[in-house]
Parts: structure tokens; C-alpha cells; sequence
């Protein structure tokens, strides 16, 4: 029979209807098309981009040319612009914000056939360091309220470039589902005094059933309310809110963790288009007349990972009603991702 699950962090109601049991190859699906050969972001095309904004270098090489290993740039079609002034006003009933903020391209591995997963464990330790970097950045801009780090890995996931890369869009104004996560935390630690993401850690370890990865420093385990098949929760098992603070040693056992939990994907579903995106804290900027707005964010807000595969399209009923059905019940979901080895 199927359930509706609920899920304390993100205040939302989940159908896993069980009943559907879908297996891992009834998502297969068509390989994606050869890339153009004219990749704008490859080795030798970087006149095709902007001025890089940081970038992982061989020594010896110039910037804005070949020899790096990681790449910054600006996004070419930006959907907010970091020049300008923050303007807020009333349109009638409405509200309305000027367009400023930031929209850039991290460019993962100067190998136009790699993908996340394909990186070696240093190459991913890299990617992490240019992630930590640009949010530390960014994070100093007192305009910006939240920034967005995700990655589209696939066609159906939204990807429109071949070349593995991930988007930074930072934002004036913090976006609703975030709001509702900090909210839930926030009110959780008010009530309990512990981090209710803390205690979802403990709850699923100790239960086992959603787990996929139980390693020293990180856990992986498939949430409860998954919206989606096969959709998995990356978290530190240490309590840490600020993601820009997070040690180099802590960041090469998350990039270790993350590769084992892509492999995992990759050998369960055949590398599957997924989103990608790191949760981290909002910048704890004064906000005028909201004083202690973010007193507690060190101790309530926890930084953690999310990857959900495109498996199945949101219709008329997801849409009209903000619930979600997920085919996949998520105990089931872990057990494949456990069983299989990571390639």
C-alpha cells in the first residue's frame, strides 16, 4: 500500500507509492548524443569565455589560457548581474527586486569525456577547494542573501553543455524551500536544543535501513520522504554549519565519500542524469530592523549534499498539488546503492 510520508526538514508531503515497484532498469534510458567537437569551455577555447574568475593551474601557465585544472568563468547568459545597486520596491500587490547578484560556471576537468564521477580523488579534492573558494567569495558580498551551488549532470537534468561543469548563482533574496529548511531547523533547535539535521544523522544511522554510505567523517543514506527514486542525502557526521570553514583534510574525505555515493549511482542505474546541489549557510549579514536574526545558525543549520536523479517527470498532480510520487520506496532504493560496487 502506498504511504505518505512527511519530512520534518524541508516540511513537505511525499507519496511513496510502493506498489509501482520500480526496479533500477526501468529507468534506463537513450544515451545522450555525442557533444559538439566546438566546446566552448575546453582547453585552447578560452577566448570564448570571460576573464576567469580563479582557477586551478599547472605552474608555468597564464591565466586565461590552457594549462589548468579547475576554471571559474561567468556564466555567458547571466540570470542576475553582480554590478548595481540592491534596490527593493512595490509594484501594486507586488514585490519587486532588482536583478543584482552572480552567476558563474565552474568548469570540473579540462577532459571534455569526464564526468564528476570519472575524476580521480584529488582532481574531485580540487573541485571542492574552487567550490570552498567562490562561496568564501562571494559569501563577503553583503547584497547577497543565499548562494546557490548545483550541478545539472545530463539533458533530462537540465545540462545544455557537454563538458562537466557545475553554476554558482548568488542571490538577493533566499529562496522559499531554503527558507522552510531554515525555519524547520531553527524552531527544532528552539524546542530541543540539538540540530534536528544532527539528530536525522544519528536516526539513520542507527536505524541503518536508508543507509549508503557509513564512513568516518561522512554518511550517505536515501531520506525518508525521498521525492524521487534513488535520491540521496550527503551530511558530515560532525555538526558544521558553514561550509566556506570546512578543513582540507574534512574536504578529502567528502570528495571520497562523493565519488563512492556517484559510483554507486552510476553502477545501479547506468549514469543517470541527476541535480546535484550543495546546501550550505546563508550569509549571516545583518538584516535591518531583524536583529539576531542568525544567532543561532552556527548551532541549528548543518551543511549537506543533495543528489536526485531524473528518473521520473513531474505532471499535473505534482504541479497542482506540491505533493510528489516517488515508485521507489526508499528502503529499497539504499539496498541496491549498498549492494552494488561503485564504478
Amino acid at each position: 500500500m502506498s504511504e505518505l510520508r512527511f519530512d520534518p526538514i524541508k516540511r513537505r508531503w511525499v507519496i511513496i507509492a510502493a506498489e509501482r515497484a520500480q526496479r533500477p532498469d526501468d529507468f534506463a534510458r537513450e544515451p545522450a548524443p555525442p557533444a559538439h567537437a566546438n566546446c566552448p569551455v575546453c582547453p585552447g577555447n578560452e577566448r570564448y569565455t570571460g576573464h576567469e574568475i580563479l582557477a586551478i593551474r599547472d605552474p608555468g601557465s597564464a591565466p586565461d589560457g590552457p594549462g589548468w585544472r579547475v576554471r571559474v568563468v561567468p556564466n555567458k547568459f547571466p540570470v542576475l548581474r553582480v554590478e548595481g545597486a540592491l534596490e527593493r520596491w512595490g509594484r501594486g500587490l507586488y514585490d519587486v527586486v532588482s536583478g543584482v547578484g552572480a552567476h558563474e560556471v565552474i568548469v570540473e576537468t579540462p577532459d571534455h569525456g569526464k564526468t564528476l564521477a570519472d575524476l580521480s580523488l584529488e582532481e574531485l579534492l580540487d573541485v571542492l577547494k574552487v567550490f570552498r573558494s567562490r562561496l568564501s567569495d562571494l559569501t563577503r558580498d553583503v547584497r547577497l542573501r543565499y548562494l546557490m551551488l548545483f550541478k545539472n549532470h545530463g539533458i533530462d537534468a537540465g545540462a545544455r553543455l557537454g563538458h562537466s561543469h557545475s553554476q554558482i548563482i548568488a542571490l538577493p533574496e533566499i529562496p522559499d524551500h531554503i527558507a522552510r529548511k531554515l525555519r524547520s531547523s531553527h524552531d527544532y533547535f528552539r524546542q530541543k536544543e540539538r540540530c534536528l539535521f544532527c539528530d536525522a544523522v544519528r536516526q539513520e544511522v542507527g536505524e541503518g535501513d536508508r543507509l549508503v554510505l557509513d564512513a568516518a567523517r561522512f554518511v550517505a543514506f536515501v531520506p525518508f520522504a525521498s521525492a524521487f527514486p534513488f535520491e540521496v542525502a550527503l551530511y558530515p557526521r560532525f555538526h558544521s554549519h558553514d561550509f566556506t570553514a570546512v578543513a582540507d583534510e574534512d574536504l578529502l574525505h567528502l570528495a571520497s565519500a562523493l565519488r563512492d555515493v556517484l559510483g554507486r549511482l552510476r553502477s545501479t542505474l547506468e549514469d543517470p542524469p541527476y541535480n546535484l546541489a550543495l546546501h550550505a549557510s546563508p550569509p549571516p549579514h545583518p538584516r535591518p530592523g531583524r536583529p539576531g536574526l542568525w544567532d543561532s545558525l552556527a548551532l541549528d543549520w548543518h551543511w549537506h549534499l543533495e543528489i536526485a536523479p531524473r528518473l521520473t517527470r513531474i505532471a499535473g498532480f505534482e504541479w497542482s498539488s506540491g505533493f510528489y510520487i516517488n515508485p521507489v520506496a526508499p528502503e529499497e532504493a539504499a539496498r541496491y546503492l549498498r549492494e552494488v560496487a561503485p564504478r
